[in-house]
């Protein structure tokens, strides 16, 4: 039997912006990442999505970044280590306060934009958020890249993995993402996007953007929640990956 999670990053507005269609996304998702006031959100919009995330039955994940609401956390920052522990602690701590107030329970922890790149290939610094998240609590489980050193680092540690994959992103040979700035980054095809998830979780292959199929792991499906079309594909993902007699759960 197939299955896998599907998760969600979302409350990403901040202030009087709005983004992303949250609400109406939750049905279709098992998991949420909540981004923690570092590259998005804020304390009123954590405590708003916590609740709904709880209504709808999702599992619910810290999702730290860096400290750039400007860039939304995708540029990279010349951080170290030690400074990488002190943000996820502090964002995962925020959060775990607000789902704790709420009566719920944090299942997970996947790190954001720039500094979840940065921890899949810069060893030191995913021992440092693999530490950050041990230290909190070592029951959570740590969403990483599939096959990077996040992922290694939280097993090496002591923690459980989610060995995460992109449904509309593309893979360079090494298994990496291809960089947002690149004109074939993002996968804006539907059908192309869901025939990729059903083969990394039926397969364990994705083919790259250079062509050949690369080894993959797909513990949980990341889908955006920003994008024109983010409802319409979360309905059409779910709806197909069930077809095709994938179950779709949380890790837990």
């Amino acid at each position: 039997m197939y299955k896998v999670d599907m998760n969600c990053d979302m409350g990403e507005s901040f202030g009087s912006y709005q983004i992303g269609a949250d609400v109406e996304i939750l049905p279709y998702v098992t998991s949420v990442n909540i981004a923690c006031g570092f590259h998005a959100g804020d304390p009123s919009v954590m405590k708003r999505t916590v609740s709904n995330a709880l209504a709808h039955g999702a599992a619910i994940g810290a999702h730290p970044g860096l400290p750039d609401l400007a860039g939304f956390g995708r540029r990279n920052l010349d951080i170290t280590p030690e400074e990488a522990y002190d943000m996820v602690v502090y964002q995962v701590g925020a959060l775990f306060g607000f789902v704790k107030a709420a009566g719920g329970k944090m299942q997970h922890v996947k790190p954001h934009g720039a500094l979840y790149n940065m921890a899949a290939t810069n060893r030191s610094l995913s021992d440092a958020i693999a530490r950050a998240v041990y230290d909190v609590n070592p029951e959570l489980i740590l969403f990483g890249l599939s096959g990077s050193e996040l992922v290694h680092a939280g097993q090496e540690i002591g923690l459980r993995v989610a060995h995460e994959v992109f449904a509309d992103r593309t893979y360079q040979a090494d298994g990496s993402l291809t960089p947002r700035r690149q004109a074939d980054a993002l996968i804006t095809d539907t059908e192309q996007a869901v025939q990729q998830v059903v083969r990394m979780v039926q397969a364990g292959v994705v083919r790259s953007a250079q062509g050949h199929d690369i080894t993959i792991q797909a513990d949980t499906v990341c889908i955006h929640g920003d994008g024109v079309h983010a409802l319409v594909f979360a309905q059409t993902l779910r709806q197909r990956l069930e077809e095709t007699g994938i179950v779709v759960q949380s890790i837990l």
